[in-house]
């Protein structure tokens, strides 16, 4: 049921037109096109989430980069922010391996579903509020699809304040004022998943030396605990690997 929902929701991502200003941007780039990328048919519209239907941690980001997802079609992959992030999933025994080249390159992730906050490139980097209020439905979405998910990862402000979001829409009591981003922020409310805030994994925090590889290890480690400390001592973070 899980996997047939997900398909449904990936579905209507990609036929989404909402927002003319992305959309005119991804398909401007994918016209337009990198150099190092220029033989490459580019995907070019917005990008569904990708992972493990039986996830029990989901990942959520911004948005797909420009040239990666926006390239690729598949969430982190095919630029140095998804080489990040699926290295410390490979670490973690969570992906089948570290690299993310795209659909189809054979990248399996166990116990772990990536979507982002925002399904289309936007320019700069910076999705606009009514923006990512017109994709906030698919999260929605896809939280109620992953019914095992026990912990989640947001990446950066944007993904942090998207995931409080979701929990007030759906009836959490979210403290009020809204609990603020911060690396290694946590935030447990009843009935919902622990929210743990890691830095993005973007180029411009790990290139500086803002996010390194063992901070990252230490907070995915501390969100893959708590997947399993939700489902008693003996269970498995996972159970149905996925590939596309």
């Amino acid at each position: 049921m899980g996997d047939r929902t997900l398909e449904r929701i990936a579905r209507d991502v990609e036929r989404c037109r909402a927002c003319p200003r992305l959309v005119h941007w991804c398909q401007r780039v994918a016209r337009e096109k990198r150099r190092a990328y220029a033989n490459e048919d580019y995907w070019g519209r917005p990008v569904p989430g990708f992972g493990d239907a039986e996830a029990r941690l989901l990942v959520v980001g911004l948005a797909p980069g420009a040239h990666g997802a926006n390239r690729t079609g598949r969430m982190f992959t095919g630029d140095g922010s998804g080489d990040f992030l699926y290295g410390a999933l490979f670490r973690a025994g969570l992906a089948s391996k570290g690299e993310a080249i795209r659909r189809g390159d054979g990248l399996r992730l166990r116990g772990v579903f990536v979507t982002a906050a925002c399904r289309c490139a936007p320019p700069g980097n910076r999705p606009r509020p009514d923006e990512l209020a017109r994709c906030a439905p698919f999260l929605d979405r896809e939280f109620e699809a992953l019914r095992r998910v026990r912990a989640v990862l947001a990446l950066g402000a944007v993904a942090w304040d998207a995931v409080v979001a979701h929990l007030a829409r759906t009836g959490r009591a979210v403290p009020r004022p809204r609990p603020s981003f911060g690396h290694g922020a946590e935030l447990k409310l009843e009935g919902a998943p622990l929210v743990v805030a890691s830095y993005h994994v973007s180029r411009q925090n790990t290139q500086t030396g803002r996010l390194t590889p063992p901070m990252f290890d230490a907070i995915l480690a501390r969100a893959v605990a708590a997947t399993r400390l939700a489902a008693g001592p003996s269970a498995a973070p996972g159970s149905t690997p996925c590939a596309t």
